[in-house]
């Protein structure tokens, strides 16, 4: 990374990064989710986002591409582009409405 301080975007997508590596690999493999790590994750770190969600194991499971009860961070990265697409339509319509 350079020396320089990161924008305010960068920031966030280094936030998105290091969040899922502490969370994964406590239990089990590193750098992959299990369902304990992303239950703690997503309670922690997306309450407000993932309220109206339902099962976090449905989730889970909707989001583990190869079936193998873990998240790569490719999956994980999915739940995170899902999120910024509903938040979009939020704003979206916020913005329409001004």
């Amino acid at each position: 990374m350079a020396a320089e301080p990161l924008t305010e975007l960068e920031a966030a997508i280094e936030t998105v990064v290091k969040t899922f590596f502490t969370f994964a690999g406590q239990e089990g493999k590193k750098g992959s989710l299990s369902i304990n790590e992303f239950k703690e994750l997503t309670t922690q770190q997306l309450p407000h986002l993932l309220k109206g969600v339902g099962s976090l194991e449905e989730k889970m499971k909707s989001l583990d591409v190869n079936q193998d009860s873990e998240l790569k961070f490719h999956e994980y990265w999915r739940l995170i582009g899902d999120l910024a697409k509903e938040m979009k339509k939020e704003k979206a319509a916020e913005f329409r409405k001004k």
